[in-house]
């Protein structure tokens, strides 16, 4: 067949160890064969970012602010022994937070449903999506360690000079403090992203923290989401038939255990950080989780839920053959290639992206899976295979669907 052709650049951001690996496997045998792939690449593995003094992880981000579409392969985000082993100038920040708080996004992290896969909580049976909040908390915390006696503040200054002082705690002993902001624009921008996405998927749309203990610092984002949807929001709600509510996170944990899925769970942060990786384990396997930063204007950024797969990067360095799961990488760039040819107005772009997602769940459903997917299946007769043939598998399905 003709290669598809691409007018847009997709931002292409590579990623680090396995996954690394999985990227190269998923061009290769199932994107370059049949698309001409229009890509503005950047190398965010962890050399690179430390060769480039991380200017790298930046230039990524406003490139998805110049072309609206990015897809990210995951990558490592280093602590002392990551330093030590890649002989890092020094722990570089999490690109993934450097990312989220240029575009001041929202990440929505929906699991990929698989007949024959049963999640762990027998009521749900319709996805449940995390929306998180993608900026500050204590993703931008400032910490530090307390030797007591002391005092610790909250010191605001003003621009007119004026300091306004709260006592966090007079330590008797040694102690710790974390300091820790938000701002209103991202909360807005966070409500509606999150009030859209809702819209645009016609599912109800929850939102949880805990303002009964934070009275203003939670209480300021439920107070936020509140004004927004009563003044913008309220009648399309209505019109699509769809539901907002907002209830605390504890009470929301056991909603969501009772319920049948089928919803958006807006979360904060850290809320949400927790809770995606909760619902993806309750649903099957993290490798089978679905994740998209939006921004409130419009950009896009795809990629899987999960990280490098170390241990299977290290088998793979033995020359040994890991059964490393390559569906959410495969549908990082299936979500971008879909958003592209909508904004692009090519349909044959995302009629090829949702065919690939179809022959991806029709390899698991006819039995054919890597090892950690074999295990949670009750589909009869598998077959088994390492994450090479397996992609190779899907290769074989896409074929006879194009």
């Amino acid at each position: 067949m003709k290669k598809i052709q691409m007018k847009t650049p997709l931002v292409e951001m590579d990623g680090d160890e396995m996954t690394r690996i999985v990227w190269q496997w998923v061009k290769q045998l199932l994107l370059e064969p049949y698309i001409d792939l229009k890509t503005e690449y950047y190398d965010l593995g962890l050399k690179n970012r430390d060769k480039t003094d991380d200017k790298v992880t930046e230039e990524s981000a406003l490139a998805t602010k110049k072309y609206g579409v990015a897809v990210k392969c995951a990558t490592i985000t280093p602590n002392a022994d990551r330093v030590k082993e890649y002989d890092l100038k020094k722990m570089w920040k999490s690109p993934n937070g450097t990312i989220r708080a240029i575009l001041d996004g929202t990440v929505f992290r929906t699991p990929v449903l698989i007949n024959g896969i049963t999640p762990f909580i027998p009521t749900w049976k319709k996805p449940i999506s995390i929306a998180r909040h993608a900026y500050g908390d204590i993703y931008k915390g400032v910490e530090m360690q307390v030797k007591g006696p002391a005092k610790a503040e909250l010191v605001v200054t003003k621009e007119n000079g004026e300091v306004i002082r709260e006592t966090i705690h007079d330590f008797t002993s040694d102690g710790i403090i974390m300091g820790m902001h938000n701002i209103d624009a991202s909360i807005e921008g966070f409500a509606r992203s999150c009030f859209n996405y809702a819209l645009d998927m016609k599912e109800d749309l929850w939102f949880s923290t805990k303002d009964t203990i934070s009275k203003k610092y939670d209480h300021r984002f439920k107070d936020i989401f509140a004004e927004i949807f009563k003044n913008e929001y309220a009648e399309k709600f209505k019109a699509a038939g769809i539901e907002y509510f907002y209830t605390l996170i504890d009470d929301a944990v056991a909603r969501v255990i009772r319920s049948e899925g089928g919803f958006i769970w807006a979360c904060k942060n850290y809320d949400g950080d927790v809770m995606s990786d909760m619902i993806a384990t309750a649903f099957g396997d993290l490798a089978m989780m679905t994740s998209v930063l939006v921004s409130p204007d419009g950009c896009y950024e795809y990629e899987a839920a999960h990280g490098t797969v170390t241990r299977h990067y290290y088998q793979h360095l033995k020359g040994e053959k890991p059964a490393t799961n390559p569906i959410a990488t495969i549908f990082a760039w299936t979500g971008a290639l879909k958003k592209r040819g909508e904004l692009d107005d090519i349909p044959e772009l995302s009629e090829f992206a949702e065919k690939l997602e179809k022959a991806c769940v029709e390899t698991i459903e006819n039995g054919i899976m890597t090892k950690g997917l074999a295990a949670l299946s009750t589909i009869e007769n598998k077959t088994i295979v390492d994450g090479e043939a397996f992609t190779k598998k899907i290769a074989e399905n896409l074929e006879k669907k194009l």
